[in-house]
């Protein structure tokens, strides 16, 4: 079983100190939201390190498996590492299924919203899709049809999706597969989640291929 990883904030500056003076957003002042601004980016400097505890909680979810969902998350990145994938890919196969606790029914959808302001076009369309590409695996046995990823079939980036499935996702179920531990992806999330939000020459263009 895969420890639960431990928080080590990376927060930079000063924490802001004061509170606004409305209790009803339209009566605040250009001064009141500099203040919630300064708040917002302080918080928001210490995402990675929400992201790696999120993924810690993971360890005891969704039952069934030969492995937790954590150890499916690692071992999925684990096989993007060792195939040479660049940091982008790694952190969203590490991330793929972190809404597995908070989003069920939609989990696809709640990982690439986090990933979307960080990570090239394309990654954010392979994690956001991968939910219909994956169930090719399964949705048959449930009387559903395998086959809804055919109508991406003409989107650009359906091979990568597919390939991401194939390789990274549906075989990331071996209890016998040596993965890398959470500390060691640390560096990783921190690199992309540290990026500023909605950078044009991240998220507008990327490099279209898994490795």
């Amino acid at each position: 079983m895969t420890e639960p990883a431990i928080a080590r904030r990376t927060w930079t500056g000063d924490m802001p100190t004061g509170i606004v003076s409305f209790t009803s957003m339209a009566d605040g002042t250009a001064d009141d939201y500099a203040l919630l601004d300064e708040y917002e980016r302080f918080y928001a400097a210490g995402l990675a390190d929400r992201i790696l505890d999120t993924l810690g909680h993971l360890a005891g979810s969704l039952g069934g498996y030969h492995i937790t969902r954590l150890e499916h998350s690692l071992q999925a990145a684990t096989r993007a590492r060792l195939d040479g994938a660049d940091v982008n890919w790694v952190v969203a196969a590490l991330v793929h299924d972190i809404g597995d606790e908070l989003a069920p029914y939609n989990h696809s959808d709640f990982a690439a919203s986090i990933l979307q302001p960080y990570v090239p076009a394309e990654v954010h369309w392979v994690v956001l899709h991968h939910g219909v590409f994956q169930s090719y695996y399964y949705a048959h046995f449930h009387g559903g049809d395998r086959n809804q990823r055919e109508r991406y079939r003409d989107h650009q980036w359906a091979g990568l999706c597919e390939d991401f499935c194939a390789n990274w996702d549906q075989n990331s179920f071996d209890p016998d597969f040596p993965i890398h531990t959470l500390e060691s992806f640390r560096d990783d999330v921190r690199e992309v989640f540290g990026r500023p939000a909605w950078a044009p020459e991240m998220t507008a263009v990327g490099s279209e291929r898994l490795r």
